[in-house]
């Protein structure tokens, strides 16, 4: 189709959109009137159900039997994300143009591609009877949900399309969404320096700093930046968690923190929720669409995750071993236009990615993908195991076949003891660094084996009295390699700092480290620019004397109110610049912490570059500096639905946009590109939990948004006040304790079931 063509569906489908959003209401609606259209619906249950909601609507769903409490798990999912669900549902399978037309042409191609469910038959056929029951309970939930909705979502209304009925065949095909891996981030920015006469030296550079590499999260538009989009929103980038011993904790039981790191958005990526049934009772967060709690704890354990960053994915290069492909013919709705077919080419081992118009390489390379993810492994099954373990060995047995996405799980238990072991399937990789991106066709032989977290590491119990995790090198060697980029260890030695440091750490210590923005490293890099500059005190010019001053007086805190760091991050772009030009900026872009890199560079130049550098660097740097007071002054979160790109009607879908402290590597993680001035945080820390193993009811959530994904809700993003003040919600574990705390109620009960 013609670019023309294009633009008229982009104007029709904008038209539409802003036609249906001026005469969309905007009253807001209470929580009793969310509770009240929830209670007027009818569940296929067989006994008594209960849900009850607190005052930001998290969900306590009480039920007599673990079958009813996977429908009230549907029901409620579908009552406040069906949206947000239809969405992930329509990426996972390629249909987003049956709503968008010819604009997400491209983007659905490159998801066939993909292919997200491909693993799904098999998946379904090897999984245990229980496993299955649960899986079609929690779809008659959404299900009966969706049949009793009068008005759809905002979203859908004006979008002019209805959510559809779900199978568990859409579930589990969302969940594969959700575990994109983490190396396509790394490709996606590497790829094109690949095509580059330096890459085998970029290439070196690279796994000899471990400078991971990262999505662009400056915004790049156009292709690269909706292939950014995806892989931030839905894979599991990064997160911090880490739980401490009863030996150290100031209750003398053993204490759990997780901070888990995604796209920035709304609705959020995480519902909380309390469960209480014969098999279950357990608190935690939630992705919509999947039936399990993520993170979270029952009465005898607590457990959290961290992206292991593993290497969970290969690419094979055809064109230098060309063997037999296989082809289907793919046919893709199009909304406003005919259907149209696009073959998708796949090799024995993975599908041809570069047939993709989002991933082509501009020079002719068949890459096929190798992934976990396209065989057959039972996560629901791992989920729901860890919400039933009730002991390390338990726990350790449930993760046996969680393979995608790879994770670094971390484990508390009610003994007082912590742990840490890994979830993934790797293939059986001899431990060498890998001289390229692309494999070699031998290296096929490597897939022929899958280790699983049986072989892979894990500790109990250890003497130090914690375990943290923050997508750093494994913490013991294992049988294959795990991965070959990590972040760096900012994060993890924060961690391991505080926490050694205090005779004992209460739940307050935890709480404090969530809205941490120390970055260890940061005042020696402070230290390499200042030196690099030899700036006199008494023959610094005024243009630059402030940011010289301000840079000097910095403690490494990127606090919202820090001159010292606006100062730090503005010469550290332009000095980077000034050392390689535009054209040498690529990797650092791709690299998530440059620091390394940087510090090889300065070494390695003659003094007298570097110094011309800084000092030129400081001028320009100056300029933005004299503009601005504080890091949070370019630093912004910026709390927004996606309908906020309309224009004009846009400014209504804003929530919060505010100055924002933290930055790539703290802590309270705030992603950003090398700045040079204004910009808004795409991805970091957008949730926080928080479990004493000592009290039930000690549980604490914080979501950066709300619980409710209907846009005119209160709750839609609700607890953004919360989270600024460092405040959390009480989420109780014990039922009669919600039933006191949680104000609004639903009752359903079995003879309410239609026929």
């Amino acid at each position: 189709m013609s670019r023309w063509r294009k633009s008229f569906n982009v104007a029709r489908l904008l038209s539409r959109v802003l036609a249906r959003a001026a005469l969309s209401p905007r009253r807001r609606l209470s929580v009793a009137e969310r509770v009240a259209d929830f209670s007027s619906r009818r569940l296929p249950v067989r006994e008594r159900l209960n849900v009850r909601w607190s005052e930001q609507q998290i969900p306590f769903i009480e039920a007599r039997s673990d079958d009813d409490l996977a429908v009230g798990i549907g029901a409620v999912q579908a009552h406040l994300r069906l949206a947000q669900m239809e969405i992930m549902r329509r990426l996972a399978y390629g249909r987003l143009s049956e709503v968008a037309g010819m604009v997400t042409f491209d983007l659905d191609h490159t998801l066939r591609i993909l292919d997200f469910p491909r693993a799904v038959p098999g998946t379904l056929a090897a999984m245990p009877s229980d496993t299955r029951r649960w899986l079609e309970r929690f779809v008659d939930g959404v299900n009966a949900t969706i049949d009793q909705t009068a008005e759809q979502p905002e979203e859908l209304s004006l979008a002019g399309v209805r959510a559809e009925p779900w199978s568990v065949e859409d579930v589990l095909a969302v969940g594969r969404l959700a575990a994109m891996d983490f190396s396509w981030r790394a490709w996606h920015k590497l790829r094109p320096l690949r095509d580059r006469p330096d890459w085998p030296h970029l290439w070196e550079r690279l796994l000899r700093t471990q400078s991971m590499p990262a999505p662009n999260l400056s915004g790049a538009g156009g292709a690269a930046e909706l292939v950014d989009w995806i892989w931030a929103g839905f894979g599991r980038g990064g997160s911090n968690a880490a739980a401490v011993s009863a030996a150290r904790s100031a209750s003398g039981s053993a204490l759990l923190t997780s901070d888990p790191h995604l796209s920035i958005m709304l609705p959020s990526n995480w519902l909380a929720v309390g469960l209480a049934s014969p098999g279950f009772n357990v608190v935690g967060l939630m992705i919509p669409a999947l039936p399990v709690v993520t993170l979270g704890r029952n009465r005898r354990i607590a457990w959290s995750g961290t992206s292991l960053h593993a290497a969970s994915s290969d690419l094979f290069d055809l064109t230098e071993a060309p063997e037999p492909v296989r082809e289907r013919e793919e046919t893709i709705k199009v909304r406003w236009a005919r259907a149209k077919k696009v073959v998708v080419r796949e090799a024995e081992h993975g599908p041809i990615i570069t047939d993709s118009p989002l991933l082509a390489s501009p020079f002719r390379h068949d890459l096929a993908l190798t992934w976990i993810g396209h065989r057959p492994s039972d996560e629901i099954g791992a989920m729901l195991g860890m919400m039933r373990a009730g002991s390390w060995d338990e726990f350790i047995e449930a993760t046996s076949s969680f393979a995608v996405p790879a994770q670094n799980f971390v484990f508390a238990d009610c003994e007082g003891r912590v742990g840490q072991s890994m979830g993934a399937h790797l293939p059986r990789r001899p431990h060498t660094i890998p001289n390229d991106l692309v494999m070699r066709p031998e290296a096929l032989d490597h897939w022929r084996e899958i280790v699983t977290a049986w072989d892979l590491p894990k500790r109990y119990d250890p003497a130090e009295g914690y375990v943290v995790s923050a997508n750093d090198p494994p913490f013991a060697p294992a049988p294959v390699p795990i991965g070959f980029f990590f972040s760096p260890e900012e994060r993890s030695s924060r961690l391991r700092m505080v926490l050694k440091e205090k005779e004992t750490v209460s739940l307050d210590d935890l709480k404090e480290l969530h809205r941490d923005v120390t970055m260890p490293t940061a005042p020696a890099m402070r230290d390499l620019l200042l030196q690099a500059g030899e700036w006199e005190v008494d023959a610094i010019g005024p243009p630059i004397r402030p940011l010289v001053a301000a840079l000097r007086g910095w403690d490494g805190a990127h606090d919202a109110e820090s001159a010292g760091a606006l100062a730090f991050e503005l010469l550290l772009y332009h000095f980077i610049h000034r050392i390689h030009g535009e054209a040498g900026l690529a990797l650092f872009r791709a690299s998530l912490h440059p620091w390394e890199l940087l510090k090889e560079d300065v070494a390695a130049l003659p003094q007298e570059r570097t110094r011309a550098a800084a000092r030129e660097a400081a001028g320009e740097a100056a300029k933005t500096f004299s503009r601005y007071r504080s890091w949070g002054d370019i630093h912004h979160i910026r709390l927004a639905h996606p309908l906020s790109a309309l224009p004009v009607l846009g400014r209504r879908y804003v929530m919060a946009d505010f100055p924002a402290g933290g930055s790539n590597e703290t802590l309270m993680k705030t992603a950003h590109g090398l700045s040079s001035g204004p910009h808004r945080v795409a991805f970091g820390a957008n949730a926080r939990f928080l479990a004493d193993l000592g009290d039930p009811d000690a549980n604490y959530v914080v979501l950066l948004g709300g619980q409710d994904g209907w846009i005119r809700s209160t709750t839609f993003a609700d607890q953004v006040a919360l989270w600024r003040r460092g405040e959390y919600c009480h989420l109780p574990l014990d039922p009669e304790t919600a039933r006191a705390s949680f104000p609004h109620e639903t009752v359903f009960r079995p003879e309410e079931i239609t026929r």
